[in-house]
């Protein structure tokens, strides 16, 4: 699939007002700074289309961005951002949560690492939640030009034994650089791919 037209629709502070349509929908969720708002852009092929920022925690609204006039890419609120009140948290929380088990049309979430780092506990507790509430999930780790490729590899094995202490088996993972231009092709092959496949 090659991404022709990518289009900023609308920003919505919770599901309740978001847009209405019945084409599929993929979620993209991670940390604060850990580049999505890069990645979306690189997916899409326009810069700016996301906005990115120095200052993290800038997401606080559900983005909808309409691709090829068939399907949406969804920027959802950071995981997380501890600088933000404890009432705005919650408020994060409870639009992410109320996206992801209701919103119908989402067939899948991707969530975003930054292969830098150990693993996270704020990520490993939203897989385990992903999974207790059979929602479909994918990996991906971002800003992997950051490492060497022996670090790459010492980190993604670290990685992968550490979920596999509480998981028998780890959803798709998907290694990106936005920088260097990694990762898009596989992405929107299993776009392409689970359009496909669930729409039959």
């Amino acid at each position: 699939m090659i991404i022709k037209s990518a289009v900023f629709v609308k920003s919505a502070p919770s599901l309740r007002i978001s847009p209405n349509h019945n084409m599929p929908e993929y979620a993209f969720i991670g940390r604060s700074n850990v580049g999505k708002s890069s990645l979306i852009n690189f997916i899409t092929g326009i810069k700016g289309l996301a906005k990115t920022s120095s200052t993290p925690g800038k997401t606080q609204l559900i983005n909808y961005f309409l691709l090829n006039n068939s399907w949406y890419l969804v920027d959802l609120p950071g995981l997380g951002y501890a600088k933000t009140s404890k009432v705005n948290r919650e408020k994060f929380e409870n639009i992410i949560a109320d996206y992801l088990c209701n919103r119908k049309e989402l067939l899948s979430t991707f969530l975003l690492i930054d292969i830098r780092h150990a693993p996270q506990k704020i990520d490993v507790e939203f897989m385990e939640w992903m999974a207790e509430k059979s929602l479909p999930f994918v990996i991906v780790f971002t800003k992997i030009d950051k490492l060497t490729k022996a670090e790459l590899n010492k980190n993604l094995t670290y990685y992968k034994n550490e979920l596999l202490k509480s998981w028998e088996e780890l959803p798709d993972i998907f290694l990106t650089s936005s920088e260097k231009n990694i990762g898009k092709d596989e992405i929107i092959s299993f776009i392409e791919k689970t359009n496909k496949i669930l729409l039959k």
